[in-house]
């Protein structure tokens, strides 16, 4: 290749596409994104990229011409998480704007730039509006290089997940690809489409290139069905996260990771599938974190989970043990053990009348749980007669938590809550604690049972940083954000990137004074924007792998 191809990504966000394009030899020209963090982010991390800011008030015909623009349109619309408003949706229908600069660019030099175009989204585009909106993509794709073409409506099967079109001297190619399969713990499926202008050649960029590594082949099952007893769970495989030596994640089967002196609250954790809205938790058995979205950054408890476990098999070694009525041996720092006794339901109630006086008196179950009644007499527990109730961990059954002292079981419970749920500006995002209360009960929304130790628990969410490496970003992406004494041109430029955010999201009737701006540029990284920029990013791996099959095929020709 005689230069170096260049790249213009919108929606910029985390800066993955221009990671991506660096890692492959690729210049990144320009970039456009509103959301402020972000911005900061790659301004520091890529200081030699543009920011041209609001995507509609782009022209393509007047920006540096590049061989390569990217966009990861939002998918609020489009997803099936969301209100499935389609390309008609406030957000999705910006994908239109992406469309626009890219024509406007090529008419600006006779169709030369940009040669090729990238586009990733949420697999709910395939059925988004019955399968139409992603016809409307396909459609206003192949329009650039042929204005009256149009692609034709799937079967009632909906779109396949892998297809290629070709026409005179353009083609365009889309798959679904899952992270979990190029290297990182976390199941993320994207569309990734690649439109090639120049050539017949997009298969080739998205199927075959070589040299990259990546897997295809599924090394566990998805974990989609739902959560079983715990009764029998002991000496199934443990798939375990672990944090190897802080610069990423890898999944062991049956193996942790190996001590060290450092070792915290990002090591050794089994992932635990979280589910808010419906209060849902259980131990996803693939060992893959399930996709990180948007809303970690929203309150609600809706960052993914881990349990940490103790390191040790029966009789010594370096296994994952989960183990049934006992607990791990105890150590200085007290932090690897996770108990699961054998599930029993105790009954009784506040006279104590004996077993039999009528059934009244205390009982036990194995695996059963008593009829729960208005008079709230029942408890339905995790622990073994004449053992502290310490550190559960329920697995799809539910539990009453109580202190009563029934002869000779003494139960010590603590509930773990967010302390307001989804309440506006005063909802609180840290669970608190409390000693013998549970929360109150809702209609939604999570709870879980721990007892704190040294200010950690058993059952914790994700850090940003676990979220970053999990998209295959370095540890080092989102630090060195500061700046302690701001230029008075740094002050106007932010002010303006806040100004163009307020009035884009109306998130603020007023805009953010100076003071607040030098406040923000003095500190402006929090675990609410890391985890919303995160859940809104990219999978660094899979854009490397698109990206590395653009460069081949370029590399030809230019």
């Amino acid at each position: 290749m005689n230069r170096q191809l260049t790249i213009l990504s919108l929606f910029d966000g985390s800066g993955g596409f221009p990671l991506a394009a660096i890692l492959c030899g690729i210049r990144p020209v320009a970039a456009s994104e509103i959301e402020p963090f972000p911005i900061r982010v790659t301004t520091k991390r890529i200081p030699q990229m543009k920011h041209l800011g609001d995507i509609t008030i782009i022209d393509g015909s007047k920006i540096e011409p590049v061989d390569i623009i990217s966009f990861g349109s939002p998918c609020t619309d489009m997803s099936i998480a969301g209100k499935r408003n389609g390309l008609d949706g406030k957000q999705s229908v910006l994908f239109y704007e992406a469309i626009r600069i890219v024509k406007e660019m090529r008419c600006a030099t006779d169709g030369n730039y940009p040669r090729f175009i990238l586009w990733e989204n949420v697999p709910g585009a395939f059925s988004s509006n019955k399968g139409e909106d992603f016809k409307e993509v396909l459609d206003a794709i192949v329009q650039i290089a042929e204005p009256n073409a149009e692609v034709p409506s799937p079967n009632k099967k909906g779109w396949p997940y892998a297809d290629i079109y070709v026409g005179s001297g353009w083609s365009l190619a889309y798959r679904t690809i899952d992270a979990q399969y190029f290297g990182v713990a976390q199941r993320r499926k994207r569309i990734y489409l690649v439109a090639d202008f120049g050539s017949e050649c997009a298969g080739e960029i998205l199927f075959e290139p070589q040299g990259l590594s990546r897997d295809f082949t599924p090394s566990f099952g998805e974990g989609q069905a739902a959560a079983g007893s715990s009764k029998g769970s002991i000496g199934e495989p443990i798939c375990v996260l672990n944090d190897q030596g802080g610069s990423f994640m890898s999944v062991t089967k049956d193996l942790t990771a190996t001590h060290r002196a450092c070792m915290g609250d990002n090591q050794q954790a089994v992932m635990v599938e979280n589910h808010p809205a419906d209060s849902r938790i259980k131990i996803d058995k693939s060992g893959k974190v399930q996709t990180l979205t948007s809303r970690m950054g929203t309150g609600g408890n809706n960052v993914p989970l881990t349990l940490k476990i103790r390191s040790g098999c029966e009789g010594g070694g370096k296994g994952a043990l989960l183990q049934e009525n006992k607990s791990a041996t105890l150590s200085t720092v007290n932090d690897q053990s996770v108990f699961v006794p054998k599930p029993m339901s105790i009954a009784g109630n506040i006279i104590d009348r004996s077993e039999k006086s009528g059934g009244n008196g205390l009982g036990i179950n194995e695996d059963i749980s008593f009829t729960l009644n208005t008079a709230d007499r029942h408890a339905v527990v995790y622990s073994m007669p004449d053992v502290p109730f310490h550190t559960t961990y329920s697995e799809n059954i539910a539990s009453t938590l109580l202190n009563r002292d029934y002869k000779s079981a003494q139960l010590v419970s603590y509930g773990i809550d967010r302390a307001a749920f989804n309440q506006g500006s005063n909802a609180l995002y840290k669970p608190s604690v409390e000693k013998e209360q549970a929360q109150t009960l809702v209609s939604r929304g999570p709870g879980a049972v721990a007892k704190p130790e040294k200010s950690r628990y058993i059952v914790r969410r994700l850090t940003p940083l676990e979220c970053a490496r999990l998209q295959g970003f370095p540890d080092w992406w989102c630090e060195g954000l500061e700046t302690p004494e701001p230029t008075e041109e740094e002050i106007v430029w932010w002010s303006d990137v806040f100004e163009t955010h307020r009035r884009i999201c109306g998130t603020s009737t007023k805009a953010k004074t100076r003071k607040q701006i030098i406040k923000w540029l003095q500190n402006p990284r929090s675990d609410s924007a890391e985890y919303k920029m995160w859940g809104n990013g990219i999978a660094l791996p899979c854009v490397c792998f698109v990206m590395y099959g653009v460069v081949k095929v370029a590399e030809r020709e230019l």
